[in-house]
């Protein structure tokens, strides 16, 4: 099909090869005024203000709970929004500023070194130096995000007729017809409102994808919905009518396919000639129009692009019309009559429309439904070789055979998808924490449902870094996201035993990196994954998935004791890691993760009754935080001692302020598990990273610091990756590698990571600072704020946002054990926030009371079995007075205090049903 935009596959991280930052030409680069020699470039002076010089109002303003995040036609915010709202792992579909579905990268056309990205392009950008070359992988999309209006490709959109007394209104939603277009998120949903002077009704369109926390399969399905409101503001009846229509966009790429292209059809000759067909079908009652396209050419039938499509109204009384002509959309087309089948020749425009008419009272409202789905179950050819478990497709045609039988279950479903997903949505957004902060906590979960996922047939699920780059649901990227193991924990649990422990396992423990595409293990991503084998069975709701996995689990673990050499507790070992080099010596960062997988292992050990091995992981855990705080402790942060034979030869950050120094500790927060650091040293370690790395403006740094990708410019704040704050000489090593740009970088998903970790310690107003940075660098007005870029589009990493909102809540869960804790960081006198669990989600809310305070949790969803309750209170001290009651009924309880919290045991154990709401006063 199309050619190669992104140029000659590389390494994952070959951008700065390919720039020529570390070429030949390197000596006839022109250098900023300051530096007096190439070795100056490399190494220029830190420049990074220690004074912030935040204005304490703005601090106070995001911090407060505010208004949703709205963005606005007549502020020019909406051109580049694109919010995903297709069922996960079926592709990428994105909804508009305006309310129009645009991209529609549904057609399994990504993959790696051909179609990266949501927009394949290759743009310049001058970095402070020179121009470079800049693809989807290196930050294309940052520097010059895709705007809407360029990526429609399929016909889609809604219009209104509006008649009363003697006038007639016809008006398309977009962003040209309105006087005002407001876009209004609150992922996984969001609206759009649209208002004029001179039409005398408001519309609302509310789209989503159904989303319901812990059911994977609900949430996975090939279609979107969107639900329309017409509010009358004429003050006397009305009659309105809807028109929803859609192209038939089956073979819409290959329908173009001439002799002698190859493309995804591995260089076998096709014609693109075809046959479309929209056909109008009920569905449970429902009008709907299916489309369907037979190719001339048999080849085409094997095009990734081949499937069906449906386009279906959920309101009663609603006419098909296969074919819209005239096109465009006129007033006419409301008149038109019924037609129920519609062929035409490809390639060809063939777009089918429903209508929906009805009446809406005198300031009253009415409302139309619709939903589209389709059905594309040829994975690309390539990712068939890469993953064998591709070759069978996907895993939601398991359950559809067409794009018609997803529509039907929508249909028979209509009421529960859209219920629990706005059930959700209302109960996310009903809480004291920032509505900018939960949004942002939450929305990189989106990825899921981008082409940066897929879940194939056998029910495994597989994901690039970002869209189409760096393959194999990567350890040490994957390790930092945290939302999918809380929303939806069944996809990691799946990851951990299928692929973790099972397709990437070698007989001594180690765990490829990237499964059937990589040969080596990764240090950080092997101990990452004991943490997450942990937090996995934690949101589990009883201990199957450890005992079922614990043989492979402590042989990860022993494989992680068996590097470090000296017996120390240090890991020094030189291993890959998630810097794309092999470092030597002992890293703090690295020394530190296996430490906290100890720990977790510890703790896994003890609860299957393993005591020896809990033993010797408790061991390496006291030697090895021991050491850590003695010898890599400079005083003020963590550091990388270099290795004592080579010394400091090879990469390495060294003396420096790296960003993640102190991640083990931070993911002991995410887990619940006790302190495996010093708190004053990881305190002085985290307000070193605040003093040295975070700016308000990084465009100073980078101009001087060159050689990174284009994640953050000059204007946008965030914390860079790695500083030299005391200006050494050579500071990273005497070999000059192309890994070296990444310490010049801001990679959100590390950022979120410091930031929960902020949040976790106490350090609440750098952690908002710090996550606010990053949501302000995504605002509308530049780019899109649904897609935070590293190693191309959606990335993965991008999900330890949500890690901040579980910090924020002081959120510790054990499933099995039946135990839940909240001890809130923000807003500590009256705090609300959502929790999901093993089998249910609801909502927490403490506030104060008469002489005390009440804590309530309100089951939205699902079943909770409690054991043992644990909860921070925000005052100082009590009466030993505390009643507890389960709607209204008191409800036996032992409670306690342990270090002014409230813990409250149930036995036997507590279990509280969907719409439960279970109160605690205390006095």
């Amino acid at each position: 099909m199309k050619a190669n935009q992104n140029g000659p596959v590389h390494n994952r991280r070959t951008f700065l090869k390919t720039t020529g930052v570390l070429s030949a030409s390197l000596m006839a680069l022109k250098f900023p005024a300051w530096g007096k020699s190439v070795f100056a470039a490399f190494y220029p002076k830190h420049n990074i203000p220690e004074t912030k010089n935040l204005d304490p109002d703005w601090i106070k303003s995001i911090m407060a709970p505010g208004n949703p995040v709205r963005y606005t036609k007549s502020r020019n915010e909406l051109r580049f929004i694109g919010m995903p709202v297709g069922g996960f792992h079926a592709g990428t579909l994105y909804l508009s500023g305006d309310g129009r579905l645009w991209l529609w990268q549904l057609y399994n056309e990504t993959i790696e070194g051909t179609h990266e990205g949501i927009d394949p392009k290759t743009v310049q950008w001058n970095d402070g130096v020179t121009l470079r070359s800049i693809r989807p992988r290196d930050g294309s999309a940052y520097v010059d995000p895709a705007i809407a209006e360029n990526r429609r490709v399929l016909e889609q959109g809604f219009a209104v007729r509006i008649r009363y007394g003697n006038k007639t209104v016809v008006r398309t939603l977009d962003a040209d017809s309105w006087d005002e277009v407001i876009f209004e998120s609150a992922y996984p949903t969001a609206k759009v409102h649209y208002h004029s002077a001179d039409v005398p009704v408001d519309v609302v369109l509310t789209a989503y994808a159904p989303f319901i926390p812990l059911d994977a399969d609900a949430s996975s399905l090939p279609t979107t919905i969107l639900r329309l409101q017409i509010d009358n503001r004429t003050g006397q009846e009305i009659q309105v009518a809807v028109l929803g229509w859609l192209e038939n966009g089956v073979n819409k790429l290959s329908s173009n396919v001439r002799p002698g292209n190859h493309g995804t059809y591995e260089r076998q000759e096709a014609l693109g000639k075809g046959n479309l067909r929209n056909e109008a079908v009920t569905l449970a009652g429902n009008c709907a129009l299916n489309y369907t396209c037979t190719p001339a050419d048999e080849t085409l039938r094997l095009a990734t692009d081949a499937g069906s499509m449906y386009l279906m109204s959920h309101t009663s009384g609603a006419r098909p019309l296969a074919s819209i002509r005239p096109w465009p959309i006129s007033a006419a087309l409301f008149d038109n009559r019924v037609n129920e089948l519609a062929e035409q020749e490809t390639p060809s425009v063939l777009v089918g429309g429903i209508v929906t008419e009805g009446v809406a009272s005198a300031e009253g409202q009415f409302k139309a439904d619709f939903s589209i789905g389709w059905h594309f179950n040829n994975p690309h050819p390539k990712l068939k070789k890469m993953v064998p478990d591709a070759n069978d497709g996907y895993y939601y045609a398991n359950r559809f055979s067409d794009a018609r039988a997803v529509g039907l279950y929508v249909a028979e479903n209509f009421e529960r998808l859209t219920g629990l997903t706005e059930r959700w949505r209302d109960t996310w957004i009903d809480s004291t924490l920032p509505r900018w902060f939960l949004d942002r906590a939450v929305l990189n979960i989106g990825t899921l449902a981008t082409a940066n996922t897929y879940r194939f047939a056998s029910g495994r699920f597989w994901g690039w870094e970002g869209v189409g780059a760096c393959a194999g649901t990567c350890t040490h990227v994957w390790q930092y996201a945290q939302a999918v193991a809380r929303l939806f924990p069944v996809l990691e649990r799946d990851l951990r035993e299928r692929v973790d422990l099972g397709v990437a396992f070698r007989a001594d423990g180690a765990v490829i990196f990237r499964a059937e595409n990589e040969t080596r293990p990764a240090i950080d991503g092997q101990a990452a994954i004991i943490l997450r084998c942990y937090r996995e069975h934690q949101t589990s709701a009883n201990e199957a998935f450890l005992r079922r996995n614990w043989p492979n689990i402590r042989k990860a673990m022993e494989f992680i004791f068996a590097q470090d050499r000296n017996g120390d507790g240090m890991t020094d070992t030189p291993m890959e890691n998630t810097l794309d080099a092999v470092w030597e010596g002992e890293i703090a960062w690295i020394v530190g993760l296996c430490i906290a997988a100890a720990r977790a292992g510890q703790a896994m050990a003890e609860e299957v009754g393993d005591t020896g091995f809990a033993a010797r992981c408790a061991t390496y855990v006291t030697d090895g935080r021991k050491n850590m705080e003695m010898q890599l402790f400079n005083g003020e942060y963590f550091i990388h001692r270099p290795d004592a034979v080579s010394g400091r030869t090879k990469l390495g950050s060294y003396n420096t302020c790296h960003i993640d120094q102190v991640y083990g500790q931070a993911w002991t927060f995410q887990v619940g598990l006790p302190r495996v650091l010093d708190r004053e040293q990881t305190l002085s370690a985290l307000r070193a990273l605040w003093k040295y790395n975070f700016t308000t403006d990084v465009g100073p740094y980078i101009k001087t610091h060159v050689g990174g990708r284009p994640y953050a410019i000059a204007g946008d704040g965030g914390m860079v990756m790695n500083t030299n704050p005391h200006n050494e000489e050579q500071p990273y090593g005497d070999n000059v590698t192309w890994q070296m740009g990444y310490f010049h970088e801001c990679m959100s998903g590390f950022e979120h990571q410091v930031a929960a970790h902020m949040m976790g310690e106490g350090m609440v107003e750098e952690s908002m600072v710090l996550t606010r940075m990053i949501h302000d660098r995504y605002h509308a007005a530049q780019r899109n704020p649904f897609n935070e870029i590293e190693c191309s589009d959606h990335y993965a990493r991008a999900m330890a946002s949500y890690g901040t909102f579980i910090n924020a809540c002081g959120f510790v869960y054990h499933g099995p054990k039946g135990y839940l804790a909240f001890a809130p960081k923000i807003q500590q006198r009256e705090f609300k926030a959502a929790f999901t669990a093993a089998e249910g989600w609801g909502s927490y809310h403490r506030q104060p009371s008469t002489g005390g305070e009440q804590h309530m949790l309100a089951l939205r969803y699902g079943r909770l079995r409690l054991s043992q309750l644990r909860l921070a209170s925000a005052q100082e001290s009590f009466t030993r007075h505390v009643i507890v009651t389960c709607n209204d009924r008191v409800v036996d309880a032992r409670t306690t205090v342990v270090e002014n919290d409230l813990l409250v045991t149930f036995e036997p154990e507590l279990l509280l049903e969907e719409h439960d709401t279970l109160t605690i006063k205390r006095s």
